[in-house]
């Protein structure tokens, strides 16, 4: 695992997710594509060799269900339940009463090149990603949070490749955490994320949004949406994380 993508203490929860992801995939040849995944992070991941034991639960004709672990000597870092399934073969109608992800052009964004040096020293894994923040959203880094405790940003990966399922699933942990438009900023551990893959994203920039609106007991959660480039919802997530230390 690389050191390129450690934030904070440890190692960005969405990359070890889609490491682990990528082994349940390799695990599941009927079945290439996450549907639900809930992963607890029992121990912050460092860079260095890793395993993931993947054992299947049940595999059926429309879905599988996996348990896996990605492992360290003998520490256990994460702890996934997941089932898998083909999203080609599943059904396209779509009814959603949600709002897609409501972003400026992409030239009035603010790109995350421009982050304050503290935020690219703390953060290091977000340099793997090209995000540009809605401007009204991005006063956390100046000082100034909105206090509406939401940001959202257009997504892509640095190396322009398109988007899949498995990216996804970096994709929901790639953004700060909420915490700093409240103007909490700090390394914001992950306890639990639950993700959902709704569809295959379309090929083109992503969409991202995570809010939060309850603070309790050192606790807060952040419920991300992913909109592709067809207004498509392809993910959905909730995580419970720590409090920024």
């Amino acid at each position: 695992m690389a050191d390129r993508w450690r934030v904070g203490g440890g190692l960005n929860g969405g990359y070890q997710l889609s490491m682990i992801g990528n082994a349940i995939r390799a695990a599941l040849p009927d079945h290439p594509d996450p549907v639900a995944v809930s992963a607890y992070y029992i121990s912050p991941a460092v860079a260095g060799p890793a395993t993931v034991v993947v054992r299947p639960q049940r595999v059926g004709g429309r879905t599988a269900t996996v348990a896996a672990e990605l492992q360290q000597d003998s520490d256990v870092r994460l702890s996934v339940l997941a089932t898998y399934g083909d999203l080609d073969a599943f059904p396209s109608d779509v009814r959603t009463t949600a709002e897609p992800v409501d972003l400026p052009p992409r030239d009035q964004c603010v790109p995350n090149t421009l982050a304050p040096d503290e935020i690219k020293e703390m953060a290091p894994f977000t340099q793997r990603f090209e995000m540009l923040f809605h401007p009204d959203e991005v006063g956390w880094a100046v000082g100034k949070p909105s206090g509406r405790g939401q940001i959202s940003a257009w997504f892509r990966l640095a190396d322009e490749r398109e988007p899949d399922p498995l990216s996804l699933l970096m994709a929901v942990d790639a953004l700060p955490p909420v915490t700093f438009d409240l103007g909490m900023m700090g390394w914001a551990p992950t306890v639990e994320l639950t993700a959902h893959v709704r569809a295959k994203p379309a090929p083109g920039w992503l969409r991202l949004r995570h809010r939060t609106r309850n603070i309790a007991g050192g606790f807060f959660e952040e419920d991300c949406e992913v909109w592709d480039s067809a207004d498509r919802l392809v993910a959905q997530s909730r995580q419970l994380a720590l409090l920024p230390r």
